[in-house]
């Protein structure tokens, strides 16, 4: 069928941009939220008004200054998906941060202590004792931003990028029916229950740190 074919072509341009945002912004919301919680007023400040931006203006004007941005300032081009990637992956690694910082501080300093006791290197401390429990904490934030991140990507037709939804909504003018768009909807929701499944899934391996 015509609609399915090109409901599948967006659809793959969907996950490999959900894939990027998450291969991106996971590491580097980690990275924000150790400035988050740096001494230093400096990086905690810079990484405090990141945040605050990111999370105090739509997804959607991200995009459009991402995209156009770079032309009014150096009249150059960017491509479409690429923009739709860092904009995506910006944006999210803010909300990343602010959910592992909740995770860290939520872990007793007594943690800290032990594994100090046990020789291990402050860093060693954080990977193989702190970050393990962090993890099992924030996966149900993570998950909700995660499922979250499936729906938002079809903002991306904003800027033109032929995604899933884009494609629905091409397709629905064509033929005067909202039928594409309703087939849309259940191939985001088919997507969501797996994330929701795998996430799931996590989170049972994970309970043996109970």
């Amino acid at each position: 069928m015509r609609l399915i074919d090109l409901l599948s072509r967006g659809m793959i341009v969907t996950i490999q941009l959900f894939v990027l945002t998450l291969i991106l912004a996971i590491p580097l919301g980690l990275i924000i939220s150790f400035g988050r919680r740096s001494k230093s007023r400096i990086i905690n400040g810079i990484a405090g008004i990141y945040i605050s931006i990111m999370r105090g203006t739509p997804l959607m004007l991200q995009l459009v200054v991402v995209y156009f941005g770079p032309y009014y300032i150096f009249g150059g081009k960017i491509d479409r998906f690429a923009a739709a990637v860092i904009a995506f992956a910006l944006n999210y690694a803010a909300y990343f941060a602010e959910i592992y910082r909740g995770g860290i501080e939520s872990i007793p300093k007594g943690q800290y202590e032990a594994g100090e006791v046990l020789g291990f290197t402050k860093i060693q401390v954080f990977f193989k004792i702190v970050l393990p429990q962090v993890v099992k904490r924030i996966l149900p934030a993570i998950s909700n931003e995660v499922i979250t991140l499936v729906k938002d990507t079809a903002l991306v037709t904003t800027i033109g990028v032929a995604e899933m939804f884009r494609a629905a909504q091409s397709e629905a003018s064509r033929v005067a029916s909202i039928e594409p768009l309703f087939v849309a909807g259940v191939f985001y929701y088919i997507m969501n229950l797996i994330v929701a499944q795998l996430f799931a899934l996590a989170e049972k391996k994970l309970n043996y740190y109970r």
